[in-house]
């Protein structure tokens, strides 16, 4: 909050802000709601959220999706109501335990379609959970309070406190709760079911740094594990400061697989740095730059191969970027970060027949950036390009970035004086209104803003 504001409100005095939430709250019922639970003692509050648990529990009444943010905020002042009113931690975790209680049947009366309720229960009853948790002695009742939640948890809103478990619990507690899963998956018929008791096995094992006892719940949900399950794997190894195991599961992946491809680079650039393998460690760097030239990448490479090496790097890019018959936004942005603008229009330009203005996510940032440094040609193609798409695909409602591209191709032309083998401005516009003349809305909108 402004600062400024909150003095000026302080200011007013109480009478004054004390008459004006007061005929807020006969308009907003959230407002009312705040004044009861300011000007209530805590145990009033108590009485209060545990009559509007009772309330969720039974509650039949659907709520579409204009409604849940006001339901997800109704749901963070009960956790308030409980941190506010509750210091004693075996009584808060109670508490807490029967605000999930409810996320079941509150989950399926509303369109929680963008998340607003779920995250109430995944994130903040999760940590108003941890931190009771944290301070309650007992920890064996928590692992048994933890499980008992788990085993109801019928949307996902609870995982949280096992994937959180080493915040609160000792590796003795967590160890039990292991070994409890394990029995759960072990009696289970549900295949699903059976999965997702080993994952939050996993979740734990991994949390104690034991890569051994993660391994076997990941080999137990598979037949044969995929490549993402092998990921996982050497992720864990790696975690817990065993390289060599955690080399040796990445090897395992069928060379073709290319799912999460990137997180094994990751995994295999901190292994080829930890054990000091400078020339692989050099090749991966520069697999992931020319999969994808920017300045990160660019960066991480020479942070290897040294700032000594730049300028003959940048020169062999170059050589390879001109030869490819491709173009990659990446690849133009690389050349005008390293100052290549000649290099970065001429690819553009000779490759002006491989633009899609439908591509407008990337292609927009790039023609700012070549209009930034004066490569007007280059940013007039990527202009033209955008308008095209949107005109021939008669995009009404992008008009008016199709008008705006026009217009900027308008002020562009001004400045262009060698136009290459491109039609100049004149004769691009004369094309554009003989293909797309009979697109009034778009030509009103157009002579209307000039």
């Amino acid at each position: 909050m402004d600062d400024t504001r909150k003095q000026k409100l302080i200011d007013l005095g109480p009478e004054i802000l004390a008459d004006a939430l007061l005929r807020l709250s006969s308009r907003v019922d959230f407002v009312e709601e705040m004044i009861e639970r300011l000007i209530a003692t805590p145990e009033e509050n108590l009485k209060r959220f545990k009559r509007k648990m009772s309330g969720l529990k039974r509650s039949r009444r659907f709520i579409d999706y204009r409604g849940v943010r006001n339901l997800s905020r109704e749901l963070e002042m009960l956790l308030n109501d409980i941190q506010v009113c509750v210091s004693d931690p075996a009584t808060g975790l109670e508490l807490v335990a029967s605000f999930y209680e409810t996320d079941n049947s509150t989950l399926e009366r509303c369109d929680d379609s963008n998340g607003f309720v779920g995250d109430v229960y995944r994130i903040d009853a999760r940590d108003l959970f941890i931190e009771y948790a944290s301070r309650f002695n007992n920890k064996a009742q928590i692992a048994k309070l933890v499980l008992k939640l788990i085993s109801g948890d019928e949307y996902g809103a609870r995982t949280g406190l096992i994937h959180h478990a080493a915040e609160y619990l000792p590796e003795a507690s967590i160890r039990s709760m292991i070994s409890t899963l394990r029995n759960m998956a072990d009696n289970e018929d549900n295949e699903y079911s059976r999965r997702h008791d080993l994952d939050l096995t996993g979740s734990l094992a991994r949390q104690i740094k034991d890569a051994k006892l993660f391994e076997q719940t990941k080999i137990a949900s598979w037949d044969e594990p995929p490549a993402v399950a092998l990921v996982d794997i050497a992720r864990v190894y790696l975690e817990s400061g065993d390289v060599d195991t955690a080399y040796a599961w990445l090897q395992k992946i069928p060379p073709g697989h290319t799912s999460r491809d990137y997180e094994r680079d990751q995994l295999l650039l901190e292994i080829y740095s930890q054990r000091g393998d400078t020339g692989k460690l050099t090749n991966l760097l520069y697999k992931l730059f020319r999969s994808h030239r920017s300045a990160d990448t660019f960066q991480a490479l020479l942070n290897v191969t040294g700032d000594a090496k730049r300028d003959e790097i940048i020169a062999d890019e170059i050589a390879l970027i001109m030869k490819q018959d491709i173009f990659r936004t990446t690849d133009a942005n690389f050349l005008i970060l390293v100052g290549m603008f000649d290099e970065a229009e001429n690819y553009l330009l000779s490759r002006v027949d491989k633009l899609d203005g439908a591509n407008y996510v990337i292609l927009l940032p790039l023609a700012k950036s070549m209009e930034s440094v004066n490569l007007n040609l280059g940013a007039s193609m990527l202009y033209r390009s955008l308008l095209t798409s949107i005109l021939e695909q008669g995009r009404t409602k992008a008009y008016t970035h199709g008008v705006r591209h026009l217009k900027k191709l308008d002020n562009l032309a001004e400045t262009i004086t060698d136009w290459r083998n491109f039609d100049d401005h004149v004769a691009y516009k004369s094309r554009l209104k003989l293909a797309h003349g009979l697109k009034y809305a778009f030509w009103n909108k157009y002579e209307v803003q000039k």
